[in-house]
This record gives structure tokens, C-alpha cells and sequence, in this order.
């Protein structure tokens, strides 16, 4: 049961959707739209199908809120507190989506991370960023040898 079906159960049933329905898109855009194509068949599934995941649960709380908007709109009654909760676990999947579509960037460049400084790509035996020459190699003192 959704939100929008628990918090305003006298909503028609024919103005629901069914249960596990995906959020219907008026242009027909889908989150996957801003990726170029083929980006999806690059990096590892485990990353690939997080990433899938999370554009699905962050659609779908991105349009049970602004269903929840909507309702509280038609009848002249916030809640202040529901929205702001609402938003707060949506900017927690938006941040977590980030996250993993950095990784997967990461992955599909054969980079082996970011620059401390300034979050340049760098490759893999890299010394310093090609963009702010930071050194990227972590440097270790050499003890005495024992004899």
C-alpha cells in the first residue's frame, strides 16, 4: 500500500494504481534516458543492478511525494513534517544513486579513483593528478633495516 493510499484512504480506486505498479511518466523519459547508450553493459552487475534498484526506488518516491503534495494541495491541508520526511529519505536514495553512478563512471573509465583536492580521474599508477598535480601516492618512511 502506498503512501498516498495510507495517509488519504478515500481516494477513488479507480484513481489508484495497482499495487507494485510502476509511477507512469507523462513524457516518457526513464532515469536510464540520461545514460549514452551501451553505458549500462559496462561494470559489474553487482553495481549495475544497485544502480537499477535505486532509479527505481528513487522514481517512485519521487512520485508518491509529488502525489502527496498534490493531495495536501487539493485539500488546503500540510503537513509539514510528512513532506519534510518524505524529502529527506529522497535526498538519502538521490545521494546512495550518486554514489553508485560514480563508481560505475569510475569503472567504465578504468580509473583507479579521484583526487584527493580536487575529484579529478586518475588512472591506475598515476603519481600526481594530471589536473592540480597533487601527489596521489601515499609516502612511507623506510625504517632501519634489522640487523
Amino acid at each position: 500500500m502506498s503512501i498516498i493510499d495510507r495517509m488519504f484512504p478515500k481516494l477513488p480506486a479507480a484513481e489508484r494504481a495497482p499495487a507494485g505498479a510502476p509511477p507512469p511518466r507523462g513524457n516518457g523519459a526513464t532515469p536510464a534516458a540520461a545514460s549514452p547508450p551501451g553505458a549500462d553493459l559496462l561494470g559489474p552487475p553487482e553495481l549495475l543492478e544497485r544502480r537499477r534498484v535505486l532509479r527505481e526506488e528513487f522514481a517512485e518516491r519521487q512520485w508518491n511525494l509529488g502525489g502527496v503534495v498534490y493531495e495536501m494541495a487539493i485539500r488546503d491541508h500540510f503537513r509539514l513534517d510528512l513532506v519534510v520526511r518524505l524529502c529527506a529519505r529522497l535526498q538519502e536514495v538521490d545521494a546512495e544513486l550518486g554514489e553508485v553512478e560514480r563508481l560505475v563512471r569510475l569503472e567504465q573509465a578504468g580509473a583507479a579513483g579521484t583526487c584527493p583536492a580536487c575529484d579529478a580521474l586518475h588512472g591506475r599508477g598515476a603519481v600526481f593528478c594530471w589536473q592540480c598535480g597533487t601527489g596521489l601516492m601515499q609516502q612511507q618512511t623506510v625504517g632501519a633495516e634489522p640487523s
